[in-house]
């Protein structure tokens, strides 16, 4: 996602027999040792470190190199602490926070995915997503891609990399407690439709395949296997499920012996490697041992390392390229130092500064969104943005249904509420009442569901999930 890949070549395929062979026999031990990883992640920062401009920003208009918030979070350094000249003034979360804020982010033309890289990098960052300021909260802007015709897709279908991306942005970006605060039907739906386009050889690819059987026995490739299976495992499912350890032995096949690299749809590279390994980072399951150590004691993460400039830190793109590639060598750090597509900020250690910063209240006059869903018990799942604009630092749930019924993105996500103002418990939603001890309950950013009172307190940033049932 939002990497070049045009100047990529399509390279002959290892075949799977070959890797099979290689990997007979299996030493129990890893080769690039704990001393060498450090080095490596050292090094790689130091190296990321020179990528920030002189204003402290690393993301701007166009393609760019905030995915670095990813690799720093996962190598342990805080982004509020990576500053040009030591000037804390711009250090780069709060360059990249004021970038978020602006009305011209991401551009005149936005897709689902611009939403979903800037919530995994401003958590890594270390900036709650959903309250990145009073009138950005990135989760509501996913949440406003749900394609109502096929639940479980976020932005265009055909598309499928935005709905990988969906399930790692909103079930990795937690809130500041650590909590999941999207519910789980929600990420039932989104498992359901990365588990339709898996591959028949166990590997995902940018296209959608579902349904298509023609498409489903195409070649799976190494990137989106790696993010489609960490989507997968960062959603819940365990490292043991059929569709991740079929994963797995898909990455299994394109090792390469004799270096440890996948050899993927775009040949032999870093960036591939990075995804892969990242993949089985977010699964748990270790790179360097057992099916990913080669018969001739060789890994991904030491093809990582094989590629790295050292002590300058920077990364190849291909074993042949003479200079480091700023995206080869985000993908490969952030690998090499076990993370996933995204990670919890670390404490910083720049005086004065904290872990999170976010908007605390909503600002009376000024317009922004909230994240809600709404599921009815009987399977039919609404997911929208609501557009409102606060008369005061909070709100309300019933203000908040009231302005979903004209202003929900998609539309239809409430059409009634009974009672429509005043106090008191829900008693009915889209026309579907309380029954018995099956009622509407609400729960806000992963909370226990509890009865839905229309004076319900709701604040800046918060993820609003009802739900009919007991």
């Amino acid at each position: 996602m939002s990497r070049p890949r045009t100047s990529r070549r399509i390279a002959l395929a290892v075949p799977a027999a070959f890797g099979a062979l290689a990997l007979a026999t299996l030493p129990a031990f890893a080769t690039s040792t704990p001393a060498q990883i450090a080095t490596s992640k050292t090094n790689g920062v130091a190296y990321l470190k020179s990528l920030q401009a002189a204003d402290g920003s690393y993301a701007g208009s166009g393609l760019s190199n905030e995915w670095a918030f990813s690799a720093f979070a996962a190598a342990g350094t805080a982004v509020v602490d990576v500053a040009p000249g030591g000037d804390t003034t711009k250090n780069a979360r709060t360059v990249y926070r004021n970038l978020l804020s602006t009305s011209g982010w991401p551009s005149a033309s936005p897709v689902v995915t611009d939403y979903e890289r800037g919530t995994l990098n401003a958590y890594a960052a270390g900036i709650d997503p959903a309250r990145v300021s009073a009138s950005r909260n990135l989760i509501a802007h996913i949440y406003s891609y749900w394609q109502t015709a096929e639940p479980g897709y976020f932005g265009p279908s055909s598309n499928f990399n935005g709905t990988v991306f969906a399930a790692l942005a909103l079930r990795g970006a937690k809130t500041q407690a650590g909590a999941v605060r999207v519910p789980q039907s929600l990420t039932d739906a989104l498992v359901a439709r990365i588990r339709a386009n898996q591959h028949n050889d166990g590997g995902w690819t940018y296209q959608k395949v579902e349904g298509d059987p023609t498409a489903l026995n195409t070649a799976g490739d190494v990137d989106m296997t790696g993010a489609a299976m960490a989507a997968l495992c960062v959603s819940g499912v365990p490292n043991t499920d059929a569709d991740v350890v079929q994963a797995k032995n898909f990455l299994k096949g394109k090792l390469v012996s004799s270096s440890g690299a996948f050899n993927s749809l775009y040949g032999v590279n870093t960036s591939s490697n990075g995804w892969g390994v990242s993949g089985l980072n977010a699964c748990g399951i270790n790179p360097q041992t057992g099916d990913f150590l080669t018969g001739l004691g060789k890994t991904p993460v030491d093809f990582l390392i094989a590629n790295q400039y050292n002590p300058a830190g920077g990364f190849k793109y291909k074993p042949a390229d003479t200079v480091p590639s700023a995206y080869a060598s985000i993908d490969s750090l952030r690998a090499v130092a076990g993370g996933g597509f995204t990670a919890a900020p670390p404490v910083p250690v720049t005086s004065g500064a904290t872990q999170w910063v976010a908007q605390s209240g909503f600002t009376s006059g000024t317009a922004t969104r909230l994240a809600l869903t709404v599921d009815d018990g009987a399977g039919n799942l609404k997911v929208c943005s609501v557009a409102f604009t606060p008369t005061g630092t909070t709100t309300t749930l019933g203000a908040v249904l009231a302005a979903a019924t004209g202003g929900a993105t998609p539309a239809g996500c409430v059409t009634s509420v009974t009672p429509s103002s005043g106090t008191g418990a829900i008693t009915a939603l889209n026309g579907k009442a309380n029954s018995g001890a099956n009622t509407w309950k609400v729960s806000v950013d992963g909370s226990s569901f509890a009865g839905a009172l229309r004076e319900k307190v709701i604040n800046v940033g918060d993820t609003i999930a009802l739900r009919w049932g007991a």
